[in-house]
């Protein structure tokens, strides 16, 4: 046998072979172009959300859909998803669930890049299946591990069913501790921007800030399965509104009239954050704050009356100290006779703790107690001085707040500000009577300067009542009614001056007594100087501690 003949004819053999693979082939691949529109296809579909109907639905509840909403935050054109393609693993869901329910990716909000998730009502009622969750995992451990911060677009119903029955279902969609135990490495911002129950919140009562449009529910299960469970016949307002949430439970920090007002919100909170806990919130310049560092409080006498049973709005005061329009308060309607909220000083983010007269005198109970600490934990967490404004009479006391666990609440507020370390700065205004001291970062409480305006009364208590705990019996021993009068008074005289900021002043227990015109003047230079060697930066003991109290 000729053996290269052999080889030639298999040489053509194969040429023969491969042509008619490659005619036979050719004849069936689509072209680069057709490949391209398959997938044009594929996410137009998916983004059509659960179709017209249910679309149309949504928008007749007067709600934004989901895309929309991601539309309204974020900058224009910026948005990046992630999982357009998803859809749920169930057989037969495939069609019903474009992107599973879940939109998310990377955008920007005011030029600061962020991670963005917005629940679909539109598919499934915005209930999570394993796709969804798995997404929305993967996307939030993204965001820590590259510190961009985290938006939440919350509505729906919670775990989906069929996804999660069974002891397999159950088992599987379980909370990941990788969304417990971030450490606050990045700032999370929710909104309540539908009725939510379940998974939204979950992440909204998690998040550093929540936001609620009036007109919704937020609750761990919806009226209709209490209902079925329990027998409880309960409104959606009843059960979850604003309302309960605002004067409650304290578990929302700031509600809108409207979608577009809340997710203003969201953005406003934002702007007093850094991106990560590895840096520090931006400051501002005097040109940007429009406000100087200067300026004095030529209408204090207005703002702050001396008589110290008069009751006046502490707002008046934060908003005068703060530079312009610059106070932003969460939580306006819980724990009320306290005001927290973030502001800036010559341009610099602080955190604003001050009693409110107002509001039961300005005496804090346990839902106070609760709002300072986790406002002190935010702080901490983010590298934002603190500055405490004193005007208390002390803590409400009674069986009421006993059965609350006043006294326990009284000390984790207490150890909270122990363990912070960012810079803080206090100033009495009126009074600082008791354990309250203390709480308002008194002396010993790890202020870097503790200072009291004249008009300051500290004390272990009052003096009417000191008077009539020390002296009581005393007086009372005294038979002419005018006499024991005039002893009185002369007594309540002496512990008002005992009780004066002079005499801790002059053995160096205050730093100072201020001019109260010179209040802000003050705090701007010395936070300048509490900055000047490391920023504002803290050691962030308090970044583990529970985001809800």
């Amino acid at each position: 046998m000729n053996l290269e003949a052999t080889q030639g004819n298999d040489r053509n053999m194969d040429r023969s072979s491969t042509t008619q693979s490659s005619t036979t082939q050719s004849s069936t691949e689509s072209t680069m172009d057709e490949l391209i529109q398959d997938l044009q296809r594929r996410k137009a579909k998916a983004a059509q959300m659960g179709g017209d109907a249910k679309v149309a639905a949504q928008h007749a509840l007067g709600r934004y859909t989901a895309r929309e909403r991601v539309d309204k935050l974020v900058d224009h054109g910026s948005f990046l998803e992630l999982g357009i393609l998803n859809h749920s693993d169930v057989p037969g869901a495939v069609e019903k669930s474009p992107a599973d329910g879940l939109i998310a990716g990377i955008a920007k909000v005011d030029g600061r890049l962020v991670v963005v998730e917005a629940s679909d009502k539109t598919v499934f009622a915005g209930t999570e299946g394993t796709v969804f969750m798995r997404k929305a995992e993967q996307v939030h451990n993204f965001a820590v591990k590259r510190g961009l911060p985290i938006f939440h677009l919350g509505e729906g119903g919670g775990l989906r069913i069929p996804d999660g029955m069974g002891a397999d279902g159950i088992s599987e969609k379980m909370m990941p501790m990788t969304l417990l135990r971030h450490n606050r490495a990045v700032p999370t911002m929710a909104a309540i921007l539908g009725d939510s129950f379940g998974g939204p919140t979950w992440t909204a009562v998690t998040s550093d800030f929540a936001a609620q449009v009036k007109g919704t529910a937020m609750a761990v299960a919806g009226p209709r399965m209490l209902e079925i469970a329990t027998g409880e016949t309960v409104s959606d307002e009843e059960l979850g509104g604003w309302k309960v949430h605002a004067e409650q439970t304290g578990q929302i920090d700031a509600f809108a009239d409207d979608e577009n007002a809340c997710i203003a919100l969201m953005k406003r909170f934002f702007s007093y954050m850094p991106s990560h806990a590895g840096e520090e919130p931006a400051v501002l310049s005097t040109a940007d704050t429009g406000d100087s560092p200067d300026r004095r409080l030529d209408n204090v006498d207005a703002l702050v009356p001396t008589r110290k049973t008069r009751a006046y709005d502490m707002r008046r005061l934060v908003r005068a100290v703060v530079d312009h329009d610059s106070f932003f308060e969460l939580k306006p309607y819980f724990g009320a006779a306290l005001i927290t909220g973030l502001g800036r000083l010559n341009g610099r983010v602080v955190g604003v703790l001050a009693n409110q007269p107002l509001v039961k005198a300005g005496a804090a109970g346990p839902d106070e107690c609760d709002k300072a600490t986790e406002f002190i934990c935010l702080c901490d967490s983010y590298h934002i001085p603190l500055v405490f404004l004193h005007d208390i009479p002390g803590f409400r006391v009674g069986s009421a707040a006993e059965h609350r666990k006043i006294a326990t609440k009284i000390m984790v507020w207490n150890q909270a500000l122990a363990w912070s370390t960012v810079p803080k700065v206090s100033v009495v205004i009126r009074k600082s009577i008791g354990a309250a001291y203390g709480n308002m970062c008194g002396p010993g409480m790890g202020a870097d300067f503790v200072v009291a305006w004249p008009t300051a009364e500290i004390s272990f208590t009052g003096a009417d009542v000191g008077v009539n705990v020390v002296y009581g019996r005393e007086l009372a021993n005294v038979a002419d009614k005018a006499e024991a009068a005039a002893m009185r008074q002369q007594l309540v005289q002496q512990w008002e001056i005992d009780s004066s900021p002079y005499k801790a002043a002059a053995k160096h227990l205050l730093d100072d007594v201020i001019d109260p015109r010179d209040t802000r003047r003050f705090l701007c230079r010395v936070l300048e100087a509490a900055c000047t060697q490391h920023g504002a930066r803290s050691e962030r003991r308090l970044a583990n501690w529970p985001t809800g109290f």
